[in-house]
């Protein structure tokens, strides 16, 4: 088992959540003490627990996607599916400070610029000096055992999210894909993901389904 401090809840609080396409849920936030990296993340607990092994989704914040509804990534949309999947079958969202995929949000705007310049998402960040994804799952994972989750389904594309906490001592029994969410403006995101990151999205759909005989 790795060697790391437990977390502990802080505070738990009942908030409805209401999303402009009308959907409603109430869901359970908490807080924690102890995280490793000192970050003000959220558990957004969702639905009833039940016999079933719970579904999880790692939620790195995004403020262009999930407040603004930019289009340059699938964030927003992502984050209202995750929200309704898991309250019909019971589990967590995690809500993760890793704006940018960990390099913080002035970074991702400057990132952003080099992309309109031509560069994908992953070489802009190189060419910033940037590593391509800084997100380290270690608080996800005391957060998931705070709450008593040792195994859980996990609702992502990326595998590296898998890995990390299985490393980290979390069963990942599945991991279960989002949906598909592409705009004229994020669809070169998209298919960046695949090629650079080995996401599992759809290739036909992205224009990439000459992949599939590699």
């Amino acid at each position: 088992m790795p060697d790391f401090p437990a977390a502990t809840p802080r505070s738990r609080v009942r908030v409805p959540l209401r999303f402009q396409d009308g959907y409603g849920v109430d869901a359970e936030l908490v807080t924690f003490h102890g995280l490793a990296d000192g970050q003000e993340h959220l558990a957004v607990v969702l639905g009833e627990p039940g016999p079933a092994v719970p579904l999880v989704r790692l939620h790195s914040e995004c403020l262009t996607g999930d407040v603004f509804g930019s289009a340059r990534c699938d964030c927003g949309p992502q984050l209202r599916e995750a929200v309704e999947r898991i309250a019909d079958r019971g589990g967590v969202l995690l809500y993760l400070r890793q704006e940018g995929r960990g390099i913080g949000l002035y970074n991702k705007l400057d990132a952003y610029a080099l992309q309109d310049r031509g560069l994908d998402t992953y070489e802009a960040n190189a060419a910033l000096g940037l590593p391509e994804d800084a997100r380290d799952y270690t608080a996800a994972a005391q957060m998931l055992q705070a709450l008593g989750i040792g195994s859980a389904d996990l609702l992502s594309n990326n595998p590296d999210k898998a890995g990390q906490l299985r490393a980290l001592g979390i069963d990942v029994r599945d991991r279960v894909p989002t949906g598909v969410f592409t705009t004229a403006h994020n669809v070169r995101y998209l298919r960046a993901k695949v090629l650079q990151t080995q996401h599992t999205l759809p290739l036909g759909e992205l224009g990439l389904s000459e992949l599939n005989a590699g």
